[in-house]
């Protein structure tokens, strides 16, 4: 488990999506994210970001609940 302080200051547990988002940013950092499996490197952090989100599925919009 990962907890983190939010602005208010309570400790809250992170999503998975989060999860996902700090690996993929990771992996732009150290120079390892590929755009597709064996495509080039990602170079740009706004394409780095865009992936990041669309592989933790935050990019598709939210159902409303009924």
């Amino acid at each position: 488990e990962v907890w983190w302080a939010n602005n208010q200051g309570k400790t809250m547990k992170m999503t998975k999506g989060q999860k996902k988002i700090g690996k993929v940013m990771h992996e732009y950092k150290e120079g390892t994210l590929h755009s597709g499996k064996k495509g080039p490197v990602v170079k740009s952090r706004k394409q780095a970001v865009a992936i990041a989100l669309s592989e933790a599925g935050m990019s598709k919009p939210m159902k409303k609940k009924k």
